[in-house]
């Protein structure tokens, strides 16, 4: 680690000709929120409020800077405090009502071309990731570009990098525009001259990236997947460090960030087929990443796990491989897989997704059993402990089956099928939560139109009683049902259909044919849900109908997922109320 220094710097003199800071490829992305960008410009003001003399410390930032006596450098840390800097001197620059204070503000961002130099045009301060150049040139680093930044759409900010840098753009130009020109004159003396960094610099890339990982072990704001990314390009050759720093981007871009650690929780269980213990940190690169980098194999893992995962993962949430008919039944389980109220089944979808790609009738039988199953352990309530057991155990046969779809496992047992068909009978609107209620309700629904006739989004689902939960006194109900008929019937499925929210709150306690013709029907006359168009053909509901709904719903859930007793005993047939 020879030739390292440590130096503390005011901003005036980072934001100079000294420096000019390059974002590597291999970089996270910028991820700053805007509580952060916020948090940052609080704590510059009281800061500036203080009676002492001392400097605002801001931190450090690891920098590879082969030349000291060249300005060109590489950020291996702090490129979140730079460039929420930069944009917060871009705001400060477009806000001035001098011309001048706008000019000086604007050399700190771009450094403009000296009338002796020989170089092309101006230079910028700071260049983010190749990927995101353009954007912050336009709209932060060009004067006057802050000034329409939070009115950009999300299909001019297409990434998260993007649109946090329009998100802070916007908040702390909100920020600062509420404040007098000699308040924001007063912070821009002190962010410049009183405002210190720490500039460590390393004159190659391998000791700057053991400062870093030093760093992080204590305790500086990393996510685990940021660390992966250091070791796997780290460790790839020269040659194709941009090639596979561009690959990892693209997926994590592809997945989103928030959701890219989750993808690398669901590679590890993949490959050990065992529940976690402690932190990915800890267990990723023992289980599965180290395998790669020790044998010098880091340009496979991006290629082999990661880009093929990223492409998996992104189908589970956004279920489509296309239009042709053949991939529509494995669209339609993904898309029930993930209205599931847990996401404990992805990695067994994931492997199936990964081990057969380009075969839609294997995945079409194995998502749909996949469905049934995660169906199952959701309506059962199992706990997180032996819903983890239970797909651990399929996943580990799965992987030594020469037939994953002969697996045993990969079925209910007759207990699970019972139990299933016990809470299915119950009073499922006490029973089960309510996500897991639209579940089954939606499911349900779907079946009875022969397939997904709309667009069953949950959070804007209801589901309504038939006969109210508690009848006006004066009602018909109370003549139709008796006290120990209601308790028996009002939250079973055979009272139970779907609505918008805006026709559950008025449907209510209305009697039947009001509630029918009134709030049943849209405005235009039709009926969105098959449920809902099921009891429109009933010309009154007493105990018989609701009777005779049960039976047949409960019949059609039992064979949509295959709940049947293997002893041949028509459980369709039996006690469908449960009792």
């Amino acid at each position: 680690m020879s030739h390292l220094s440590a130096t503390n710097l005011p901003l005036e003199k980072v934001f100079s000709k000294e420096y000019v800071f390059t974002i590597p490829r291999y970089q996270r992305p910028y991820a700053w929120e805007v509580e952060h960008a916020l948090q940052l410009l609080d704590d510059l003001t009281d800061a500036l409020g203080r009676d002492d003399e001392e400097p605002y410390f801001l931190g450090s930032i690891v920098l590879v800077k082969p030349d000291a006596h060249k300005p060109d450098a590489e950020v291996i840390d702090g490129q979140q405090r730079l460039t929420t800097l930069t944009i917060l001197l871009a705001v400060l620059r477009d806000l001035a009502a001098n011309e001048l204070l706008a000019k000086d503000i604007h050399e700190l961002i771009t450094e403009a071309k000296k009338a002796w130099s020989s170089a092309a045009g101006t230079r910028p301060r700071l260049t983010p990731r190749p990927q995101d150049i353009a954007f912050f040139r336009d709209h932060v680093q060009e004067q006057g570009s802050t000034t329409d930044l939070g009115t950009l759409t999300d299909a001019v900010a297409d990434t998260d990098p993007r649109r946090a840098i329009r998100n802070n753009g916007k908040a702390l130009r909100a920020a600062l525009a509420a404040r007098s020109e000699d308040e924001r004159l007063a912070l821009l003396k002190m962010l410049l001259s009183d405002t210190e960094i720490v500039v460590v610099t390393t004159p190659n890339e391998s000791s700057a990236h053991r400062i870093f990982g030093v760093m992080n072990a204590r305790g500086l704001e990393l996510s685990p997947t940021d660390i992966f990314k250091s070791s796997v390009i780290g460790s790839v050759s020269a040659a194709d460090e941009d090639k596979y720093a561009d690959k990892w981007d693209t997926a994590e871009d592809a997945v989103g960030r928030e959701n890219f650690a989750d993808l690398f929780r669901d590679i590890r269980f993949v490959f050990t087929a065992e529940r976690a213990r402690v932190e990915l940190l800890k267990e990723f690169p023992k289980q599965v990443l180290d395998a790669y980098v020790d044998s010098g194999r880091a340009a496979e893992f991006v290629d082999d796990v990661l880009d093929k995962y990223a492409t998996a993962f992104t189908r589970t949430v956004t279920p489509y491989f296309g239009p042709a008919d053949e991939w529509r039944p494995v669209n339609r389980w993904l898309s029930w897989l993930e209205q599931v109220d847990n996401k404990d089944w992805r990695p067994l979808a994931l492997w199936a997704l990964v081990a057969k790609p380009d075969d839609p009738q294997f995945l079409d039988d194995f998502l749909g059993r996949l469905e049934r199953l995660a169906a199952s352990l959701m309506i059962r309530g199992t706990n997180t402990t032996d819903r983890i057991q239970r797909y651990t155990d399929l996943l580990k046969k799965l992987k030594v089956a020469d037939d994953p779809l002969a697996v045993a496992e990969l079925d209910l047992t007759e207990e699970e099928k019972a139990s299933s068909r016990d809470r299915l009978a119950g009073p499922v609107y006490q029973t089960f939560q309510s996500k897991r209620l639209r579940y089954v309700l939606t499911r349900l629904d779907a079946v009875l139109a022969n397939g997904p006739g709309v667009a069953y989004t949950h959070s804007l689902i209801s589901v309504e009683h038939v006969l109210p939960q508690t009848p006006k006194d004066d009602s018909l109900w109370k003549k139709l049902f008796d006290d120990e008929q209601r308790e028996r019937w009002t939250h079973r499925l055979g009272n139970l259909l779907l609505l918008n929210k805006r026709k559950n709150s008025e449907a209510n306690r209305k009697e039947f044919t009001e509630k029918k013709m009134t709030y049943f029907l849209s405005s235009s006359g039709t009926v969105t849900f098959a449920l809902t168009s099921q009891v429109l053909s009933e010309p009154e509901w007493t105990v018989a109908v609701v009777d005779g709904r049960q039976s047949k719903l409960l019949k059609l859930l039992i064979a949509e997922w295959s709940l049947e007793a293997n002893d041949s005993v028509d459980v369709a047939a039996a006690d469908v109320t449960g009792e």
